[in-house]
């Protein structure tokens, strides 16, 4: 890597479309007065406490012009990335419904071909929905029904934390988006595996903070962990692992179809890497929880901030204060 201009870079993210679609969330919740509710808002699911853990319930919807352009992928990403929300909070998935507009059955076909394959891939049954394939337009949104014994949250990254990225390199563009695809061709039995490691990390205490990397991609979904978490992250951009052939801008905006952010205790860290490169995830260390409220680039003595959310607040949203 040669050397990078980190204020340019911190510039250029800072402005990305996929970090400002994230303000919505903060603008749509506030109109819905769900701040400070006993559940939170702002994690990947909503977490219902259960008799023996919590019920994880998640939602995604899909831009039009993606479900036009690529729709057998679309509707594969439709249970994929329900899976990755249930899997970054410790959980196990357990159903899916879904919501398909089309033009007519034949608009509604590869969206739902995508779909079954996902979840016969992964193993997770989709149980109903809705249908509406008398419009227009091609519109996406998929539900999910996970389960998990102990939380990974967006809420609990603390000073001190070091911030492991967990990616599947194993793949390639789905251009012309910033999708990294490292499934589709994948074997069944590895990517059902794969999804136990962040549950087995949960369940022996080595983390309590993780969120997937989505659209907003590594520094997008680095801001939304330290805003819900009230703290500060330096992203080290040189120890970030880069695939073959891809550009550091890019990168760090790529959407991935493996990919995690881990706030883990120091002590910790060998044991969490270990468990994402004994299944072939390229996994390490990228950079350290700080107090504070900016999320920053640095590169050697170079540091770049590319936002304080104290000063332009990204989702507004954490966890209901208790009062001491």
């Amino acid at each position: 890597m040669g050397a990078i201009d980190i204020e340019a870079l911190a510039a250029t993210l800072a402005a990305s479309s996929g970090i400002a679609a994230k303000q919505d969330i903060g603008s749509v919740a506030a109109s819905l007065g769900l701040q400070g509710q006993s559940v939170a808002v702002g994690d990947d699911c909503a977490a219902l406490p259960d008799v023996d853990g919590y019920l994880l319930f998640a939602i995604e919807g899909f831009m039009n012009e993606f479900v036009a352009a690529d729709p057998w992928f679309a509707g594969w990403c439709g249970v994929m990335v329900n899976i990755s929300d249930v899997v970054a909070m410790g959980g196990r998935p357990v159903a899916i419904v879904d919501a398909v507009w089309a033009n007519g059955e034949t608009g509604a076909a590869p969206v739902l071909e995508g779909m079954r394959a996902a979840a016969r891939t992964f193993g997770v049954p989709i149980v109903g929905g809705h249908t509406n394939i008398r419009t227009d337009r091609g519109q996406l949104s998929v539900a999910i029904l996970g389960r998990a014994q102990k939380l990974l949250t967006s809420f609990d990254a603390r000073p001190g934390d070091v911030l492991i990225a967990a990616i599947d390199h194993r793949g390639r563009y789905r251009e012309p988006f910033n999708n990294w695809e490292a499934a589709t061709d994948a074997p069944c039995a590895r990517l059902r595996a794969d999804l136990e490691i962040l549950p087995e990390i949960a369940e022996a205490g080595l983390a309590l903070a993780a969120k997937d990397i989505s659209q907003g991609g590594i520094v997008g979904t680095t801001i939304m962990l330290a805003e819900c978490s009230r703290v500060g992250i330096d992203i080290n951009v040189s120890a970030i692992p880069l695939p073959a052939g891809v550009s550091l801008d890019r990168w760090l905006a790529t959407f991935p179809s493996f990919g995690y952010l881990l706030s883990v205790a120091p002590d910790k860290v060998d044991a969490v890497i270990a468990r994402f490169t004994a299944r072939g995830v390229t996994a390490a260390a990228i950079g350290s929880v700080v107090v504070g409220r900016e999320i920053a680039l640095i590169d050697g003595n170079s540091r770049a901030v590319v936002r304080d959310y104290a000063d332009a607040p990204l989702l507004q949203l954490g966890r209901k204060e208790v009062a001491a």
